[in-house]
């Protein structure tokens, strides 16, 4: 495991076009330096931060990634993230209407491979108008946002 972030400078541009969502899937690639997105995510990473945008995540998010990073590299790795990688987002907080609908979205396309997290980030992006994701999962794409590539 590789350390490559730095901590952002306190302004935060809010505009639309600058809002990124971050994803498990890059969180991971991060974390993990044998993951196949890791040089890929390596590189992204570096440009968002050098950019000083407004990064975002939610809440099911940080719960899927701790549960993964514990799983796959250790309590240390998962700490490790929260502590030093997620402080530099601003965490979306799902509320009841988000949670209800990313359900409703779930159920009513019934795929095995479509995680209700997945559901709920899309609803959040939604809801707080981000169009541009941080991940490596071919479902934000299908539900018409943008994947960053590096």
């Amino acid at each position: 495991m590789m350390i490559i972030w730095q901590k952002l400078s306190a302004k935060r541009l809010t505009m639309e076009s600058k809002r990124i969502f971050l994803d498990t899937s890059a969180f991971y690639a991060l974390m993990d330096r044998s993951d196949s997105n890791y040089e890929q995510a390596a590189g992204l990473w570096a440009s968002l931060l050098e950019k000083d945008l407004y990064l975002c995540t939610g809440n099911y998010v940080i719960v899927e990634t701790m549960a993964l990073l514990q799983n796959q590299l250790g309590f240390e790795a998962a700490n490790l993230w929260y502590r030093d990688v997620l402080s530099l987002a601003e965490v979306l907080w799902i509320d009841s209407s988000i949670h209800h609908l990313a359900y409703e979205l779930w159920l009513s396309l019934g795929r095995r491979k479509l995680s209700f997290v997945d559901c709920v980030s899309f609803m959040a992006m939604r809801h707080y108008k981000v169009e541009k994701v941080f991940g490596f999962d071919r479902h934000f794409a299908e539900q018409g946002f943008e994947i960053l590539r590096f």
